[in-house]
């Protein structure tokens, strides 16, 4: 069985990003980035599958600049057997990452694709389904636990107020929630030994998929700052606060 895993290039979930001065956009110029901590438990979770005996190969494939190089080297050093790097220069949207995955997924022929839920950057959390639906093959999101057995995928997967269990006959598409796992720990030695290792390196053009924007952004802007709170020093205090901001009558 053939895993394939996307992964995103995001700023790292440490740093706090800055708005560009004329609100165009985030400002991530110099800024640390790193692997979509979703998709590394994406990562994680193929291995393990590998580890397992239940999967032969795993193929990780990043969308975007030669910089994305840099996570596709920290997936090889975790032990994924090959990489892949789509270039585009495009501002990539959820759609467009799908249609590109798509490309991929028909020449690749993975029996399993695994992404994470969200990326942290825009946090759309729309790529997994779009691929699904472009595929046609069953989906499983928000996953918590997977197992493979025989032709099946058989996740738990997170909704509100618990989990529920579903089979997917495979090839199928799964999106990764951060209780899947732990992701392991990168050691020195194997990320030396990384940068050795090839990356097969396609063009976006050359995959024949429309990547054209559909949504514009207009403006970047701090969230409004929250009111401090205040104190109060009995119950009918309280009350009479909500009466005059709220105008309710208790």
């Amino acid at each position: 069985m053939k895993i394939l895993v996307a992964i995103k290039r995001v700023v790292d979930y440490n740093i706090k990003v800055r708005i560009k001065p004329d609100g165009s956009n985030v400002d991530i110029d110099g800024v640390k980035m790193g692997v979509n901590p979703f998709d590394e438990n994406a990562l994680e979770e193929a291995l393990r599958l590998k580890e397992k005996g239940k999967a032969t190969e795993v193929v990780a494939v990043s969308l975007g600049t030669t910089a994305n190089q840099d996570v596709l080297r920290h997936a090889l050093a975790m032990g994924v057997d090959r990489a892949m790097l789509v270039e585009s220069d495009a501002g990539l949207q959820p759609l467009g990452v799908a249609k590109l995955l798509k490309a991929i997924a028909e020449r690749e022929q993975p029996d399993l694709i695994i992404l994470g839920k969200q990326a942290i950057d825009d946090d759309a959390g729309q790529a997994g389904q779009m691929l699904a639906a472009l595929l046609q093959y069953p989906q499983g999101t928000f996953i918590s636990s997977i197992e493979i057995e025989g032709g099946e995928a058989v996740v738990t997967r997170e909704v509100d107020g618990g989990t529920e269990k579903i089979a997917l006959a495979l090839p199928a598409v799964v999106t990764a929630d951060l209780r899947l796992n732990e992701p392991r720990f990168v050691k020195l030695p194997n990320l030396m030994m990384a940068r050795k290792k090839p990356i097969e390196t396609l063009s976006a053009a050359d995959l024949g998929a429309n990547i054209e924007p559909r949504l514009k952004l207009l403006q970047a802007s701090e969230p409004t700052a929250r009111k401090p709170g205040i104190k109060v020093g009995s119950v009918a205090e309280l009350l009479e606060k909500l009466r005059a901001n709220e105008g309710i009558s208790l």
